[in-house]
This record gives C-alpha cells, sequence and structure tokens, in this order.
C-alpha cells in the first residue's frame, strides 16, 4: 500500500499533467481544477466540471454549488479535509456544458487518480459523473440513492448540488441522499 506522502506525491504529479495538457483546455478556459483532498480518502466525489468560482481559484465547488456540497459534506459528520473533490472535466467548458468528448479525456487523469486514492465509495454528483464512470448517462432522478458496484468499486448516484439549487425537489433528493449516505458510512 502507498504511504500517504507518496500518494500525495502522485496526485501533485497528476495535477500538473492536467495543467499541461492541452486535450483538457480544449474547449475550456481559466485555470486548471484537478481537484483536492486527502490521498487516503475513504470517499471522493465527483461532480460535473468547473464553474466560474472554481475557474479562478483553481479548487473544485467553491461557488454557489460547492457551498452546498461542502455544508452538505459537514452535515453528514464528514470532515472536508478527510474527503477528496474532483470532475472528470477540469477546465470551465466555453460552452457551459462539458462535452462527451471532454468528460471521456478527461476521465483517464481521474482514473489515475482513483488508482491512487483508492476510496471505499464514489460519489457520483449529477450524469457527467455518471457518464465519466459509469459509461453512461443514468436518470438521476430515478437512480439518486442507490449504489452501483462495477470494477471493484462502489459508486453512490446522486443529484448534482446545482440541480439542488435550481429546483426544491433537487434539493430534497440531495439531503436525502445524504441522509442514506451517512447511515452507509456508518455501517462500513
Amino acid at each position: 500500500m502507498m504511504e500517504s506522502s507518496k500518494k500525495a506525491k502522485a496526485l501533485r504529479k497528476i495535477a500538473e499533467k492536467i495543467s499541461h495538457c492541452p486535450l483538457c483546455r480544449k474547449g475550456g478556459t481559466g485555470k486548471a481544477v484537478p481537484g483536492e483532498g486527502n490521498p487516503d480518502a475513504r470517499i471522493v466525489f465527483i461532480g460535473e466540471a468547473p464553474g466560474r468560482e472554481e475557474a479562478k481559484t483553481g479548487r473544485p465547488f467553491v461557488g454557489r454549488s460547492g457551498k452546498l456540497l461542502r455544508q452538505t459534506i459537514r452535515d453528514t459528520g464528514l470532515d472536508e479535509a478527510e474527503v477528496f473533490i474532483t470532475s472528470p472535466v477540469h477546465y470551465l467548458p466555453l460552452r457551459g456544458t462539458p462535452s462527451t468528448t471532454m468528460i471521456h479525456h478527461g476521465r483517464k487523469h481521474l482514473f489515475e487518480q482513483l488508482s491512487i486514492i483508492k476510496p471505499d465509495m464514489i460519489v457520483l454528483l449529477g450524469n457527467s459523473a455518471c457518464v465519466a464512470l459509469l459509461d453512461g448517462k443514468e436518470e438521476i432522478t430515478k437512480k439518486h440513492g442507490t449504489l452501483v458496484k462495477r470494477d471493484g468499486r462502489t459508486y453512490f448516484i446522486t443529484v448534482h448540488p446545482a440541480y439542488a439549487i435550481r429546483f426544491a425537489k433537487g434539493k430534497e433528493m440531495l439531503l436525502s441522499d445524504f441522509a442514506k449516505l451517512k447511515h452507509l458510512i456508518a455501517s462500513s
């Protein structure tokens, strides 16, 4: 098993690779947002792509959606310092929503990160995360709150915090799913 400092160094190398990757930048703008968190995280949260605030700071989930996600993580009893947060797309998409090409390229780096971190659970926040890790779109409104086991990994599907901000039903789903997640974490 790789020790924590070696994992952190390996994750920094991936972050460096992302920041110099012309394919990651293609169709995107701003600073690279490779992700952040504990290299020994038991739980990894995966979103869609950086927003404007993230593209300015180089940090994931720091805008409105990020504030909701980070508060919900804390409300679940997790310490933000104990998780890892990232996305399959590492630059702010010029068109708003990342293309499938952007997601499929970016997931190469994401898989490298996951192989280093080796989390117990990966929380997929919305469709882009599902496309990246489950190879297809999921009907999130029907699949939210469910576990999927594939390729030796455990995935938990939920809505993206941006959806929860836009729709009251989405916020109910997110909070309900995180209550389930809290129970799953406590029982593992």
